[in-house]
């Protein structure tokens, strides 16, 4: 039974570093330093976790900011590659959703992504099962 309250415990911690996440983006945001919110949005994002109301939670966060990203080309020059592949995988999700504003706006983002970045972008993101959001 301690390994369960172990997974208990790290998803409890995780949910308060998407908090104290979501605060800072939040402030971000409203300093319009969209970039900056878009990589801490990005950065350590809980990719190996099996508890969805993290993964839930960190979604939202990642939505947030994608919602308010209106130059792509300037946030795609301005964003670092490594950063690619996660934003890839949450792009996908944003298309699932099959909310229309949502589903819009991961697609333009997906499109010039996937010019910038190429086709392996999107093979890594499909193939990888161990990281998902």
């Amino acid at each position: 039974m301690a390994g369960a309250a172990e997974f208990v415990e790290a998803d409890n911690a995780i949910m308060a570093e998407i908090e104290t996440k979501s605060q800072k983006i939040e402030s971000l945001l409203k300093h319009y330093k969209h970039i900056e919110a878009l990589k801490t949005a990005l950065e350590g994002s809980p990719l190996k976790t099996n508890d969805e109301r993290c993964k839930s939670a960190n979604w939202t966060v990642v939505h947030r900011v994608i919602m308010t990203i209106k130059d792509i080309d300037g946030m795609l020059n301005a964003l670092d590659a490594e950063y690619y592949d996660t934003l890839m995988k949450y792009l996908y999700k944003g298309l699932s959703t099959g909310d229309e504003p949502t589903c819009e706006q991961c697609l333009e983002i997906h499109e010039k992504l996937t010019e910038r970045a190429g086709l392996g972008c999107i093979l890594r993101c499909l193939t990888d099962t161990t990281n998902t959001v």
